[in-house]
């Protein structure tokens, strides 16, 4: 089982960090949490890798749902998007928020997992749509 969607762009890391805020506004994601592992590796390990930015994005209509669901389901939340250099590109991968439904059995966050997912499909099609790259 897949748990992510992914997107492949051609465009240099840090303008497609601000094109992959600027879709997730669009779709009603705010960002609360911003993670660069690169410099927390290179800070706390002394170990090199390649740009890696995990952000974790929240749709406050769509978290308010799924909590009044599952109160435990902040566990899962929010929703990571990782944004990190792969060769010549960038990747772009969001996790698949189906995998609220499958983790937990509870198919009363089906609609809000396919709500999420459409956005955060949006979302990513808009980047690949302002880096030019076809999919």
């Amino acid at each position: 089982m897949s748990y992510d969607r992914t997107v492949r762009v051609h465009t240099d890391f840090a303008a497609t960090v601000a094109t992959v805020r600027e879709a997730l506004a669009a779709q009603g994601f705010g960002v609360l949490t911003e993670i660069d592992v690169t410099a927390t590796l290179r800070a706390k390990l002394g170990e090199e890798m390649e740009d890696y930015l995990i952000l974790g994005a929240c749709n406050p209509p769509l978290a308010h749902r799924a909590l009044g669901v599952d109160r435990s389901i902040g566990l899962l939340l929010p929703c990571n998007v990782v944004v990190r250099r792969d060769g010549d590109g960038t990747l772009v991968q969001a996790i698949d928020p189906a995998t609220m439904v499958t983790f937990t059995g509870l198919d009363a966050l089906r609609p809000v997992a396919d709500e999420a997912a459409t956005r955060l499909d949006a979302a990513l099609a808009a980047v690949v749509e302002a880096a030019g790259d076809a999919q």
